[in-house]
């Protein structure tokens, strides 16, 4: 069995996932947003329903594919460490900056013009 990794390193795969976190899509419907042929498609999306990222159901005359997100945990739990690792940099750098806007007062901006940076923090998984 291979690792998420191993699933999602192929690009057409990652295109299909990404296409699929929005809604549900037929292949005829994946075919025709990614450009792809129908057997590309299938054979991407056999690999990722034996991997449990994918499951289908038949809707008339057509077989109609959603995501399952469990396999996506594997990523998410190692994407974890890196989300702290970022968030405490990004963090130190606003601290950095405000520090500065403090220090500069001819070049003070406005306060609130600068965004504030987008952190994880409370994000469910």
């Amino acid at each position: 069995m291979k690792s998420a990794f191993e699933i999602i390193a192929e690009p057409n795969r990652r295109a299909i996932i990404s296409l699929l976190v929005s809604s549900q899509q037929s292949v005829g419907q994946i075919e025709r947003r990614l450009r792809m042929t129908q057997p590309t498609v299938s054979k991407h999306l056999r690999v990722l329903r034996d991997a449990g990222f994918v499951e289908s159901t038949v809707d008339a005359q057509r077989r109609v594919y959603r995501l399952r997100p469990e396999p996506l945990q594997e990523l998410d739990e190692w994407l974890g460490p890196f989300r702290r690792f970022w968030s405490t940099h990004v963090d130190a750098l606003e601290r950095h900056l405000d520090r500065m806007d403090q220090s500069s007062p001819t070049k003070r901006k406005e306060k609130g013009t600068r965004p504030k940076p987008r952190t994880n923090k409370g994000e469910a998984k």
